[in-house]
């Protein structure tokens, strides 16, 4: 069976927004680090705003590598929650690799074990 869920909304929600708190940046900070390493894309306020309200909107590798160094996760984590968000995985995908990390993200609280299951996370990955 097919699974789908608004992931990528879900992510981009646990870090922006306007209630903001401890870890939780606003729209303007966010996207001053929100950039795609690779291609230099810097989404606007207005794209990350809608996002944030969970309005439609637009995916392509610019906006998930611009998600992904705004969040300060791995690149396949964001693009893990686009594809569960676009096209969804199957029971047996969310098992394991970056479905499986992102659906372990997803369920956290946003605040210190937040950050601490997203430190835990950068060190597996030697970064």
């Amino acid at each position: 069976m097919t699974q789908r869920r608004d992931a990528l909304t879900e992510l981009v929600q646990q870090h922006v927004g306007t209630h903001t708190g401890p870890g939780k940046m606003s729209v303007a900070a966010f996207v001053k680090v929100a950039i795609d390493k690779d291609t230099g894309y810097q989404p606007s306020n207005g794209l990350i705003g809608k996002i944030v309200r969970g309005q439609s909107y637009g995916v392509d590798p610019k906006l998930i590598g611009a998600l992904a160094a705004g969040l300060r996760l791995d690149r396949e984590i964001v693009a893990a929650a686009a594809h569960l968000q676009l096209i969804g995985y199957e029971d047996s995908e969310l098992k394991s690799g970056a479905p499986a990390r992102l659906l372990r993200r997803l369920d956290a609280e946003p605040g210190a074990p937040e950050r601490a299951m997203a430190e835990k996370w950068r060190s597996e990955a030697g970064q």
